[in-house]
């Protein structure tokens, strides 16, 4: 018991040492087409790099958006879905993630939802922590 005890003390002077763990990064969006090309690195830690600047805080809200964008598109990314240019569309999306790539017109959330949602995603952040990128 003596021993689990002793293990159990040491691991928690580690770990209030504080020790400097990052969190991970949920994508990377890419956005080109009419106007600038941008991207936007969402990290687990609540911020966001836009067009590889300093990182800015985001929502809570935002967080939960980001996270749920990783849980709901990692079929699509493990399959490294790739759906064509359409004649109608004005933007292209990449989406990276660590299961892999999806990249999409704009025109293709009608059928996909949860692509629909990364395209709102993407507006939310220009117009709050990325406001000064090119909408």
């Amino acid at each position: 018991m003596r021993a689990v005890g002793a293990a159990v003390l040491c691991c928690l002077v580690l770990a209030a040492c504080g020790f400097d763990v990052e969190a991970p990064d949920d994508f990377l969006m890419t956005r080109t087409g009419q106007g600038t090309r941008v991207t936007l690195l969402v990290n687990d830690a609540g911020t966001i790099r836009c067009d590889g600047g300093r990182s800015r805080p985001i929502t809570s809200a935002m967080l939960i958006n980001a996270r749920d964008l990783v849980t709901n598109l990692q079929g699509d990314s493990q399959e490294n879905l790739t759906i064509p240019q359409a004649p109608n569309s004005v933007y292209r999306y990449t989406i990276r993630m660590q299961t892999g790539t999806i990249s999409f017109p704009d025109t293709a959330g009608v059928k996909h939802p949860g692509l629909a949602d990364a395209e709102q995603f993407a507006v939310q952040a220009l117009a709050g922590p990325c406001k000064s990128l090119g909408q």
